[in-house]
């Protein structure tokens, strides 16, 4: 069937259908007015700079209300004004609030398996996240989540991150020997055996511990964040690409408690939500981060890539290291048998047609 024809005949039926409700005398506001009010807390591990990860919750929160005729209220709060940005987590868990916007692999600590709820190093881009995600692997991740008294949605996706800010410039695999840097998950112990001390730091604390040389490189998310929290006012190069999040998704994490009591409806309602987060934040920082990265190397800041060297170590050892990990985490090992030749399979599909055709087209674009 043609798409306006379509379209057309799904208008009139739906048409069709409200006029119908009309004469039984149940009209769509009255159904409304049987569900009833809710109110959620949502803690979000960002700070109210980061506009376009907070503004993922407000997208989530604004459609839900619209979708209920207001019924249905989620108040987003910012990193620390409820709990700090990197305990959403435990306040989901144990119902402080209802919900959180937040990173698996921030909470690698309680198991490395969280991880693949957002990235790995060399994992998917974007596109292969939602990819593996709607091809089971968000059934694996729930059925991991629930021990937890969690359930995820996927709300959002940075697209592949840049590498950071560094105070020196990074030549070799050894200028990593002593490197202190903020860096998050799996990628911490990357780090670890490429000879730099990883530490975590939220991103609001981030800015002052590198202006105050407490470390010596960070890593965010790319030049439209980076930009406004002014790290290249302490740390001049600035690496690419971020190898360690390649499509880093971010969920939404609600109590399962909570969630189970809420009405069919307004469980439809916010999955729908959170679908329309994740399509958001890729599209923002993708019409964003190329405008940004432009104001900042007029600022000065300097813009380098990863030696290769460095790059194929650190592959070897990601590999290697998932490995380990399996060998000792049932759990870990569940979901990196899926993940990882799902992986393989869609990297087949890139390298035959999404890579040699983006490889032209800029290619091409950068000549002009």
């Amino acid at each position: 069937m043609k798409r306006r024809a379509f379209l057309k005949s799904a208008g009139a039926g739906a048409a069709a259908a409200g006029a119908g409700l009309a004469v039984a005398g149940v009209a769509a506001p009255a159904i409304a007015q049987s569900q009833p009010e809710i109110q959620w807390r949502l803690a979000s591990s960002f700070p109210k700079s980061t506009d376009v990860l907070i503004g993922a919750s407000e997208v989530i929160a604004r459609r839900v209300a619209e979708s209920t005729d207001g019924k249905f209220q989620i108040r987003v709060h910012a990193a620390g004004e409820l709990v700090p940005g990197l305990q959403v987590l435990d306040a989901v868990q144990n119902g402080s609030v209802q919900c959180g916007h937040t990173c698996g692999y921030y909470y690698v600590g309680k198991d490395p398996t969280f991880a693949f709820d957002t990235a790995i190093p060399f994992g998917p881009n974007a596109r292969q996240m939602n990819a593996w995600l709607q091809a089971g692997g968000l059934d694996l991740m729930r059925a991991f989540m629930k021990n937890h008294n969690v359930i995820q949605f996927a709300a959002g996706n940075t697209g592949v991150q840049m590498g950071g800010w560094y105070r020196k410039e990074i030549k070799t695999a050894a200028d990593f020997q002593g490197l202190k840097i903020r860096i998050a998950g799996i990628a911490g112990q990357i780090m670890t055996k490429l000879g730099a001390t990883p530490t975590q730091i939220a991103g609001s604390d981030v800015y002052p511990a590198l202006e105050k040389g407490t470390i010596d490189a960070t890593e965010f998310v790319g030049p439209y964040d980076d930009e406004k929290l002014g790290f290249y006012q302490v740390a001049k190069y600035y690496y690419y690409p971020g190898w360690w999040e390649g499509g880093p998704n971010v969920s939404l994490y609600v109590n399962l408690q909570e969630y189970e009591k809420l009405p069919k409806a307004y469980q439809s309602i916010l999955t729908a939500a959170c679908a329309e987060a994740n399509t958001y934040m890729t599209a923002r920082y993708d019409a964003e981060n190329a405008k940004a990265l432009k104001r900042l190397v007029a600022k000065g800041a300097i813009l380098r890539a990863f030696p290769r060297d460095l790059m194929e170590q650190a592959h070897k050892i990601a590999f290697d290291l998932y490995d380990e990990i399996s060998k000792n985490n049932q759990n870990f090992k569940t979901i990196y048998e899926n993940w990882k030749p799902f992986l393989e399979e869609t990297q087949l599909w890139a390298r035959v047609a999404e890579l040699p055709y983006d490889s032209f087209v800029t290619s091409v674009s950068a000549k002009k």
